[in-house]
């Protein structure tokens, strides 16, 4: 019996540039489909950038029916500002998804760098180097908004694939709390 197609879109939102991948995750191994980016940089403002996003976001959702997405989620810089505007952009991805009732999954970037590389502080040049090697890419974009948006969905894959439920106990209270019949 043939397994449902599983895919997956991954978004890195940005205020300048949105990179996004998508990933076949029927399988054991996750196999690559697509990737690449919205260049929004000459955008009239600020809300036609968001329209922007929002609009690419539905398209890439009716031309690939994912069934889930995943987003890297902003990260705290120093100018607040900025950390606004990519807040919205995230949101209006977030809101075209939730639009098109597709569940949405948020991972902070160490998270997506460690679920990639092993390493939580690795560079965009490392992270982009795995996904080649292993999702066998035979070219590359150059701009690493799209293997970003790549790697948030690989990440989604292993995260969903192999699901980790801590039922571990959080000290000595809760320890003697969830074992009375262990405690002499």
């Amino acid at each position: 019996m043939a397994r449902a197609e599983r895919i997956i879109l991954g978004i890195d939102p940005g205020t300048n540039i949105m990179g996004f991948g998508v990933l076949d995750a029927s399988a054991k191994v996750p196999r690559y489909i697509d990737m690449g980016v919205l260049d929004i940089r000459k955008e009239g403002d600020h809300y036609q950038k968001l329209n922007a996003i929002f609009r690419t976001t539905v398209k890439l959702i009716e031309n690939y029916t994912p069934v889930e997405m995943a987003i890297e989620a902003p990260f705290y810089g120093k100018n607040v500002q900025s950390m606004l505007k990519l807040g919205r952009a995230q949101g209006a991805a977030i809101a075209a998804a939730l639009n098109m009732d597709l569940p949405v999954f948020e991972y902070a970037p160490r998270k997506i760098k460690l679920a990639i590389t092993g390493v939580g502080q690795a560079s965009k040049e490392q992270v982009s180097s795995m996904l080649e090697r292993m999702l066998m890419i035979p070219d590359m974009p150059k701009n690493f908004d799209a293997t970003d948006g790549l790697a948030a969905a690989v990440c989604h894959f292993y995260e969903s694939s192999n699901p980790i439920k801590k039922t571990g106990a959080k000290g000595w209270a809760d320890f003697v709390k969830k074992n009375p019949g262990r405690i002499r």
